[in-house]
């Protein structure tokens, strides 16, 4: 019941997180998806991409802006169906991305870590993205 309530409470940040790029990414014009996040800074296209690439590891920056939008559809849909089914007791598990011998060492390098560390990662961009915004 704990490892349930933990991972649940993760799963749903990383839903709040991406539900609300989703909402800000689907709402933006192609000129608005150019804007800076800050003069010479990130182009909220290239976050986008940026996301994208880290959650699914593959991507272009030289692709256009509706490709970006439907893979970021694509990848984070796929990525939370996955999440939503793996079993409470798989999140304090090793992932993939962590070696064994750094997972032995560490073992909080676990999935959920993974799942809390990309959910906070994709919310400081949605925040940078928001700040592109009221640039207009």
């Amino acid at each position: 019941m704990t490892e349930a309530l933990y991972t649940n409470t993760a799963l749903r940040a990383w839903k709040l997180v991406i539900a609300q790029l989703d909402q800000m990414f689907s709402s933006m014009s192609d000129d608005e998806l150019q804007r800076e996040v800050a003069p010479g800074r990130n182009r909220v296209f290239y976050l986008m991409g940026h996301l994208t690439a880290v959650h699914d590891r593959v991507t272009s920056d030289r692709v256009a802006p509706e490709a970006v939008r439907r893979a970021w559809s694509e990848v984070n849909a796929r990525l939370t169906a996955a999440m939503a089914a793996l079993p409470p007791e798989e999140w304090l598990k090793k992932h993939n991305a962590v070696s064994d011998e750094d997972f032995a060492k560490a073992p909080l390098r676990n999935r959920l870590s993974v799942l809390q560390t990309r959910t906070t990662h994709a919310g400081f961009h949605a925040g940078q993205i928001r700040l592109a915004l009221t640039k207009g």
